[in-house]
């Protein structure tokens, strides 16, 4: 035993000091389809897709991506919701040697421009989704991108429903924009899938994806996460899981709502579910009444969600007549899990929640909840293998903490990001030593259980997205009206966290927090918008002028304390 003080809960057939395999990413898939080719790897909406046709669509998808001069160092985009053609792009990049950038189709469009420009991000995958395309379609024109592969709803979906979903919900559904800059997914994979395999070398300095999270500034960065770190990260899930494969059977699944172009959904879920041949029950969007249709029809064992859908579902109408007997846990992540969330939903529902802590800079492998024995109300679980975590002090970043008190949370493992891309600034100030330093804070018991106390940025999670407030305080200081303004976290029963914004108006003007949303509707996205708006005749400041977060904060929790 070390001073690794968790491992005394482990169970006897889970290692801390197991041997971490590492591989190309890729490897997963072409693994688990020679291993189980017709078990189904991905239900969507009915259309099944067994692990050998998932391989030979990424295959032919590498190919096509060669065609059009995918490889290494190249930077593909997925602008994708969940869907079938994520996954098939998402391996067909990496086996044809390209780096994936993943994007969320809920940025707005200055956001998609910043992230495009800063990547590098030469072709982007996206889908003719009026949500979506028309974003992409408005400023193509001013980045770097040269080819954009456009998708269909309906070609992924079974036998009538593909008839019928262009007849339906035709509103819903875009031409191909013309230009020779545009292509048909389906002409992307028009080939016979011999494409060219090529070597990544060193997979610690290969560079799989660019998952980008903020920092410090706000600006988003793009953490590399290179082969090497995410095949650590599901090594470690892998062995971590060995407490599920006790009651595993053929008949287990996962419904899977987690966005996949969010790290959580992708690397923990979807990674993990390929690695133990478990089909995932894919929804394009969190529909609250289609997940519990689900549940009942399609029995499902596991649910994976960030604590709002747990909140949406406890809530749900229905929800004392579905039958969750099928699920045998859920795990939930992105954000703290509030306690009474947990319980609410338990009790309902009767089924273990398991919380796990995790960042976009640990792919995102960091604790974990046993599934049976101990568990602390609001500890995000204990380290998981082959992962060491330490407080250490606020002020001199380097000493201890005792067990107890609170310091920084910092990680030390195989499965971290090399760096931020083209960010060296923020690199050495996130990874010093070996060690990650997460900016939150945290502490950890006597037993090796984390808890999260808070985050020592100002960043606000609503409903597991980070919304940065000085992003969306850029954003409104563009309005005529704004003088000054600060944004802060506020509670939300619902998203957990939602932002409100404390504005000072120019004078004679005035704005309602309608009209202000209605004015950043194409500046940031849906989960970023203000909750609450207030105007103040003047906002806190420093003595040295500069405008001050902590009055605000103080106020917010005084007032919803007495009420």
């Amino acid at each position: 035993m070390t001073g690794r003080r968790w491992e005394k809960n482990y169970p006897d057939y889970v290692d801390w000091d197991f041997e971490v395999k590492i591989k190309p990413v890729h490897d997963l898939l072409d693994e688990a389809a020679a291993q189980a080719p017709e078990r189904c790897l991905c239900d969507f909406l009915d259309r099944k897709y067994s692990f050998a046709e998932i391989r030979d669509l990424s295959d032919r998808a590498a190919k096509g991506f060669q065609a059009i001069g995918v490889a290494k160092g190249v930077h593909v985009g997925l602008l994708l919701p969940n869907v079938p053609q994520y996954i098939v792009a998402m391996f067909g990049v990496l086996k044809a040697g390209g780096t994936v950038v993943n994007y969320s189709p809920l940025l707005a469009e200055e956001e998609l421009k910043y992230q495009i420009d800063d990547s590098q991000t030469d072709i982007m995958v996206t889908i003719s989704h009026v949500a979506v395309l028309p974003k992409l379609a408005a400023i193509q024109a001013e980045t770097r991108l040269k080819k954009i592969i456009v998708t269909k709803f309906a070609e992924a979906l079974p036998f009538p429903k593909n008839l019928l979903y262009p007849l339906f919900k035709k509103k819903l559904i875009l031409p191909l924009p013309g230009g020779d800059k545009f292509m048909t997914y389906a002409s992307l994979l028009a080939n016979d899938g011999a494409y060219l395999k090529n070597s990544l070398g060193d997979l610690t300095d290969a560079i799989a994806m660019l998952q980008y999270t903020g920092g410090t500034t706000g600006r988003p960065k793009g953490a590399m996460l290179t082969h090497a770190s995410i095949t650590a990260a599901d090594a470690i899930y892998g062995e971590w899981s060995k407490q599920y494969d006790i009651d595993r059977t053929e008949n287990d699944a996962v419904i899977l709502v987690l966005p996949i172009f969010h790290i959580f959904g992708l690397s923990a879920i979807l990674l993990g579910c390929i690695r133990n041949l478990m089909p995932v029950i894919l929804h394009p969007i969190p529909d609250i009444e289609a997940i519990l249709n689900d549940i009942e029809k399609k029995r499902p064992t596991v649910l994976p969600g960030v604590p709002t859908l747990f909140t949406a579902i406890a809530n749900h109408p229905k929800v004392a007549k579905v039958d969750f007997s099928s699920l045998k846990y859920c795990i939930s992540g992105g954000a703290p899990l509030p306690i009474e969330v947990r319980e609410r939903f338990q009790k309902i529902t009767g089924v273990r929640v398991l919380e796990g802590y995790g960042l976009t800079e640990t792919a995102p492998a960091a604790t974990g909840n046993l599934r049976h024995g101990a568990y602390k109300a609001g500890s995000c679980g204990m380290p998981l293998p082959g992962t060491d975590i330490e407080i250490r002090d606020l002020e001199d970043q380097v000493s201890t903490r005792p067990v107890g008190e609170i310091g920084e949370i910092c990680i030390r493992g195989p499965q971290l990001m090399k760096g931020y891309w083209n960010n060296r600034e923020e690199t050495a100030a996130t990874l010093r030593n070996g060690w990650l330093h997460t900016g939150d804070t945290g502490y950890m018991d006597k037993d090796g259980f984390l808890f999260i106390v808070d985050r020592i940025k100002d960043l606000i999670i609503s409903s597991g997205f980070n919304v940065y407030p000085r992003h969306v305080e850029e954003a409104i200081y563009r309005h005529p009206a704004v003088a000054a303004v600060t944004v802060i976290g506020i509670p939300d029963d619902y998203r957990g966290e939602a932002a409100k914004a404390f504005v000072e108006l120019r004078d004679g003007a005035s704005l309602n927090l309608e009209e202000l949303n209605a004015f950043l509707k194409d500046k940031i996205a849906k989960y970023e918008m203000p909750a609450e708006f207030e105007v103040r005749n003047a906002l806190p400041r420093t003595p040295v002028g500069k405008l001050s977060k902590k009055e605000l904060v103080a106020e917010e929790a005084a007032k919803r304390a007495g009420r």
